[in-house]
């Protein structure tokens, strides 16, 4: 086992005060982790349990969402944000029927080459559906390290090299217990080490916190601003999106008009739309999801 100072404590807290999740479950499926990873990405848990819900009953298998247009897994991602990530999953469903006989591979390589599918996605099936050993480094996990290790409040804006090696040499040797490892220090990170109001009391590894030891230095780096949506193209994607969710034939471009009266930043969300292949602009002028 790697030398890692923070596993007994992180472990037994996550034992007593993990969330009770439906992809943490012993019979989830490799396809269900794979679905909520896709989905908590930039999401909170509680926005996608519904979503997540809603998608495995309609969608057990990759092959039940291989068989209907992409389109309706945009439609199925309803309000959850980031829609590029419906066609992801759609197109991970579609490599998976087509090439691993519709089962989610469990190679970390073959993972890491579905479509959509990055270096911590990857790395999160990997450890939590097959239970294999793997550095899992999100945002919460980040944070934990870059207090507890490194010192400072809060990890750089873009994960580096030093992170990854740091990441990679707390990993604890048993595959078994590198995979409850990778899930506990992102539960910590999620629950107890936040972002705006950590619980330092409640921290299993408080007495070991280089940042907490050091009495919380404030962030000394770039000003951390929060995400802003009002008013922004992703809020004019969103509502034109909604209008071709919940219509049952494709729309007329006056349909579309009247969701927005900027034209200008209205044609240009269209247009972003249409590019990343989220809409689908009709020969006779009408507008629908992708295929």
């Amino acid at each position: 086992m790697s030398d890692n100072p923070y596993s007994t404590a992180v472990l037994a807290w996550y034992e007593t005060n993990a969330r009770d999740l439906p992809w943490r479950s012993p019979d989830a499926s490799p396809w269900s982790i794979l679905v909520s990873e896709v989905m908590l990405q930039q999401t909170p848990v509680v926005r996608v349990l519904p979503a997540w819900q809603a998608w495995m009953e309609r969608w057990p298998t990759p092959a039940d969402l291989a068989e209907e247009p992409s389109g309706e897994a945009v439609r199925m991602w309803n309000r959850l944000g980031y829609p590029r990530r419906a066609l992801r999953l759609h197109a991970c469903a579609v490599a998976i029927t087509e090439e691993h006989g519709g089962r989610v591979p469990s190679d970390h390589a073959a993972l890491l080459a579905l479509p959509g599918v990055g270096s911590y996605t990857a790395a999160a099936v990997a450890s939590f559906a097959f239970g294999q050993r793997h550095a899992v480094l999100d945002t919460n996990v980040r944070r934990v390290l870059a207090r507890a290790e490194t010192g400072i409040e809060y990890p750089p804006k873009t994960q580096t090299k030093g992170e990854a090696a740091l990441a990679e040499s707390l990993v604890p040797g048993p595959p078994s217990v590198a995979a409850r490892w990778a899930v506990g220090v992102m539960e910590l990170g999620a629950l107890v080490c936040t972002a705006r109001s950590p619980k330092c009391a409640d921290c299993p590894i408080a007495g070991q916190c280089a940042w907490r030891l050091a009495g919380k230095p404030a962030h000394d780096g770039p000003p951390r601003r929060a995400q802003t949506y009002a008013g922004t193209d992703r809020q004019v994607r969103g509502r034109l999106l909604a209008v071709l969710r919940d219509a049952e034939h494709p729309v007329p471009k006056d349909s579309l008009d009247a969701v927005w009266d900027d034209g200008i930043q209205r044609e240009r969300a269209l247009d972003g739309l249409v590019a990343d292949g989220l809409v689908d602009p009709l020969d006779d002028g009408r507008f629908a999801l992708p295929g």
